[in-house]
C-alpha cells in the first residue's frame, strides 16, 4: 500500500487524514516510475474513490445511536439518500494536478525526499509515503 498525506506550509494540522491506496503492479506502461506517473496514478485513484463515495451516498443508511452521536460531534449527520450527480473528468483532473505542480502550488515528497521534476525517475515501493505540501504565497509576492 502507498500512503498519502497532505500538509500545508505553516500549519501543524494535516490537510486531510492519511490514507492508503494499492500500489499498481508497475508504472502502467512497463517503464520506470516517474513523478508524473505517480501523480497520475494517485489522481486516478482519487477520482475512482470519489465516484464510489457518490454511489454509496445515494443509498439511505440506518445509523446506530453511536454513529449519530459521533457524526453530530463532527458537525454533520448524513444518512445518505443524496442523488447529487457530479461529473468528474479524470483527464481534466490529471491535467489540473500536473499544472498545479508545475506552477509550484504544491510540493511532493516521496519517502521524505522532495522531487521537483515530473519526468524524473522515482523509487516507489510497497511501503512508500507520498506527502503533498500545499504552498502558501505571501501577499504581494
Amino acid at each position: 500500500m502507498l500512503t498519502i498525506s497532505g500538509r500545508q506550509v505553516g500549519k501543524r494540522k494535516q490537510l486531510f487524514d492519511d490514507y492508503s491506496i494499492p500500489l499498481p503492479p508497475d508504472s502502467g506502461d512497463g517503464g520506470p516510475w516517474t513523478l508524473r506517473k505517480l501523480i497520475i496514478s494517485i489522481v486516478n485513484s482519487q477520482v475512482e474513490a470519489f465516484r464510489r463515495r457518490q454511489a454509496e451516498n445515494r443509498l439511505e443508511k440506518v445509523l446506530s445511536p453511536q454513529q449519530i452521536q459521533t457524526s453530530a460531534a463532527q458537525g454533520k449527520v448524513a444518512m445518505g439518500g443524496r442523488n447529487i450527480n457530479q461529473k468528474v473528468d479524470p483527464d481534466s483532473a490529471v491535467t489540473n494536478a500536473l499544472q498545479a505542480f508545475e506552477d509550484g502550488l504544491y510540493l511532493v515528497l516521496l519517502d521524505g525526499v522532495e522531487h521537483r521534476e515530473l519526468d524524473a525517475v522515482v523509487s516507489v515501493h510497497e511501503h512508500s509515503r507520498v506527502t503533498f505540501i500545499r504552498m502558501v504565497f505571501l501577499a504581494g509576492a
